[in-house]
């Protein structure tokens, strides 16, 4: 079997480039005190993340707004949003946005 080095070489730096900012990070929080305040602070990263990868894909469509009146994932996310709050279920909140939006797209057409 040949080997094709520019595939290998792609391979080894995407490896190395996935791995260094996992490593380094912890690498030198673990040496470190980290301050109260800025554990407090990372605790909100992940939320505000997710707040706005969920919220360009509700409210936009490629570059434009979508309507209200069109928009089937917005209307499928407050139903979800509710579950997901009220019954801290991923299983829940998985199967009531699933069923929501089904409904939505056949309703909305």
């Amino acid at each position: 079997m040949e080997v094709r080095w520019d595939v290998f070489w792609i391979i080894i730096g995407s490896a190395l480039l996935t791995f260094i900012p996992r490593v380094l990070p912890l690498m030198l929080f673990s040496k470190i005190q980290i301050p109260v305040w800025l554990l407090r602070w990372l605790e909100y990263v992940p939320v505000a993340v997710m707040a706005a990868l969920i919220g360009q894909e509700l409210f936009m469509s490629g570059s434009q707004l979508v309507p209200l009146t069109k928009n089937a994932a917005l209307w499928a996310a407050l139903p979800t949003f509710v579950v997901a709050i009220w019954t801290r279920s991923l299983l829940g909140t998985v199967l009531v946005g699933i069923v929501a939006m089904m409904i939505l797209r056949y309703w909305m057409g």
